[in-house]
């Protein structure tokens, strides 16, 4: 056998085998996780795969970094047939793919496609050397820049080889038309002597060759490995609604996770599958406020550190790691603390703005949650947010009041709000705590009531029964606190006759409609709609239950609360309302699900903002404050009433913008 064919074989077999191994070590790793699943609704699935992957929906959110890849992606699966062919041809030489090989369209497509991918390779390199994004920093810049040159280099080279093929009459394309782009590359080099373009043609193979075998061991090791795993992560993904957080896992009796080993092989995989964009990064209110919170290096410690200590667990188990210092000194080092700083873990709002954003659905906020749960059990966390979950425990309100005092707003109603537990209604208004108990939030909450009742809509009120939902208390880690506010609020609920729930608050929407019939706390799903108040507003206006006396005429914003927008859904009913008054909305530059958070959620408002250098809320207010003749700054959720009010003083615009709750801007058109 001659030496050349000799030397492709034991290439292909090196990198191969090397490829492999990698991938074994990586997934051995894997099998360390937890079980995940059972994984159901497969045509739903497949549906988003065909969507997500092929189709790279989520790309496009970056729109020029978005085709490029998209270019690139489809470059590597039209062109796989031409690296078979030049490994296969390097074996038997004059051999030829059967139709991939001779079919013209298909080598058009792969001609022009592979001047796509060049382009492509060369504004990522522009990003990375020159633009230089914030969202880049941290990744591992060497490794994306080396694999761009690869991949263009795979690109030229495979042009060079097919214009000397075509050169020497030896194309299986004809005519040449099908292949434009190799035949102006072969007309360049059509003026060297035969034994000159021989050479090049020899060293373009090798070139080419090589470096798509090279790529091949290297992919498992970092980032690009997500060539493999992005796939099955995408069709594999928690289909479940956004808002509804897994169940809490447990250990030795606590929940939470101390060890990565306990978290799940998906989310393993997902850690995998983490291709180092900083897309995540990009639209994180907390890593732009200047807390030490990045979604992407998270992500990125997570997998460093699986890997390592998974090495280290396996040299334990050969009986190596007690002989062995460097793997020992793996094995003590904490996941929070010394692999995840706790001040990282408590900067998240868990507004889901990275998990949106992500074009492989990977998920940031349960592997978070899961670790702040550990740190409750060890009582590591803000004072003030101890002092809170203390007060929901006692009282079943984060203000610390009596449950008495729940519905004092009540007092000066005309006519008198319904008591719901003692007399039948067809709507239960579930408050929630801000509305409930805060001063400053008194006249919004009855202006609420009296427009409810201007709509004729027959509703009642849970009074001292009524605790906090629970939303925030399960996303700062309290599993049994949670569990224990829902069994009572359940136990009042089942005592009262209704037809459906409203709440003015987005986070008790997001756990009464999402949270309450799953994750250990009931069965089935919620016998009633669960709705916001802008949804029964825009209904009671189309309806002409609501009848609008005055066109307001006012120029205003509106911010997309996180837990009603980004985690539900709806962008659409408080748009409608606002038009139905008279406002022309002026749209913030980040809106609907892409609006910033106002940095109040995960519990964070109950905690310390040292450290902090501009709030989300000041931010967001600024961004409102630069739109053109915007009056007011509409909001729709209790927790963003206080947060923006406030930022709007420490951030100086109380002369330029005014925060406003819609339904005072609703009350003022009622007349």
């Amino acid at each position: 056998m001659p030496i050349e064919p000799m030397l492709v074989v034991a290439a292909f077999l090196a990198s191969l085998g090397l490829f492999g191994l990698r991938v074994y070590r990586r997934f051995e790793h894997m099998r360390l996780g937890q079980p995940a699943g059972p994984f159901t609704h497969w045509w739903q699935r497949i549906k988003a795969f065909l969507v997500f992957v092929f189709g790279q929906r989520r790309l496009f959110r970056f729109p020029t970094p978005g085709v490029a890849h998209f270019f690139i992606f489809w470059g590597f699966l039209l062109l796989l047939p031409t690296i078979a062919q030049a490994i296969i041809e390097g074996v038997f030489p004059g051999f030829v793919l059967p139709f991939l090989g001779t079919f013209g369209p298909l080598a058009l497509v792969q001609d022009l496609i592979a001047v796509a991918v060049a382009v492509a390779v060369l504004y990522g390199l522009y990003l990375r050397l020159i633009a230089k994004p914030e969202r880049y920093r941290g990744s591992h810049q060497t490794e994306g820049v080396l694999v761009l040159i690869f991949i263009l280099t795979i690109m030229v080279s495979l042009l060079v080889m097919n214009g000397l093929t075509r050169n020497r009459g030896e194309s299986a394309i004809q005519p040449a038309y099908w292949q434009p782009v190799s035949s102006f590359v072969g007309s360049v080099l059509a003026g060297l002597s035969q034994g000159t373009q021989d050479i090049i043609g020899k060293v373009a193979y090798w070139v080419h060759l090589g470096v798509v075998l090279l790529f091949l061991t290297m992919l498992p090791g970092g980032k690009h490995f997500h060539v493999v795993t992005s796939m099955f992560n995408v069709l594999l993904r928690d289909v479940e609604p956004p808002g509804r957080l897994p169940p809490a896992p447990q250990f030795d009796g606590q929940a939470g996770v101390k060890n990565v080993e306990q978290f799940t092989w998906l989310q393993m995989l997902n850690w995998y599958s983490c291709s180092e964009c900083g897309r995540c990064q990009e639209v994180c209110p907390a890593y732009a406020s200047g807390l030490p919170l990045s979604p992407k290096l998270l992500i990125m410690s997570l997998r460093a550190h699986l890997f390592e200590r998974g090495t280290a667990l396996r040299a334990a188990g050969s009986g190596g790691a007690s002989g062995n210092p460097s793997a020992q000194a793996v094995l003590d080092r904490q996941l929070t603390g010394d692999v995840i700083a706790d001040e990282v873990l408590w900067a998240c709002t868990t507004c889901y703005a990275c998990d949106q954003e992500c074009p492989l659905f990977i998920e940031h906020i349960p592997p978070i949650v899961d670790m702040r749960r550990y740190l409750l059990t060890q009582g590591r966390a803000d004072p003030m947010l101890m002092s809170a979950l203390a007060n929901l425990r006692r009282y079943g309100n984060s203000f610390g009041q009596s449950d008495r005092k729940r519905a004092m707003w009540t007092a000066d109603m005309t006519p008198p709000i319904k008591d719901i537990r003692r007399e039948p209604a067809h709507t239960l208004w579930f408050v929630g705590d801000y509305a409930s108990y805060s001063p400053t939030l008194t006249a919004i909450t009855q202006a609420t009531a009296r427009v409810f009742q201007k709509a004729g809509i027959d509703f009642g009120l849970l009074y001292d029964a009524e605790r906090n939902a629970g939303n925030d208390i399960r996303r700062v880690g309290e599993e049994g606190l949670f569990e224990l506010l829902a069994m009572k609020n359940k136990a009042a609920l089942a005592g009262c006759e209704f037809q459906e729930i409203v709440t003015t608050d987005p986070h008790t929407y997001n756990t009464l409609k999402n949270e309450y019939a799953s994750n250990g706390t009931s069965n089935g799903s919620p016998t009633v709609p669960v709705l916001h108040y802008t949804e029964v507003l825009d209904r009671a206006i189309a309806s002409g239950q609501l009848p609008i006396r005055r066109q307001l005429g006012y120029t205003v914003t509106y911010h997309d609360p996180c837990y009603l927008g980004r985690y539900n859904g709806v962008y659409d009913a408080p748009r409608r309302v606002l038009e139905a008054i008279g406002c022309r909305l002026a749209e913030m530059p980040r809106n609907r699900d892409r609006s910033l958070c106002c940095g109040a959620g995960g519990g964070r408002i109950w905690m310390d903002e040292a450290g902090i250098k501009e709030r989300p809320s000041e931010n967001r207010i600024r961004e409102a404050a630069a739109l053109d003749g915007v009056q007011y700054f509409v909001v729709a959720c209790p927790k963003d009433v206080t947060m923006y009010r406030d930022a709007v003083k420490t951030a100086g615009q109380e002369d330029r913008i005014v925060v406003k709750d819609m339904i005072e801007l609703v009350e003022e058109a009622l007349g």
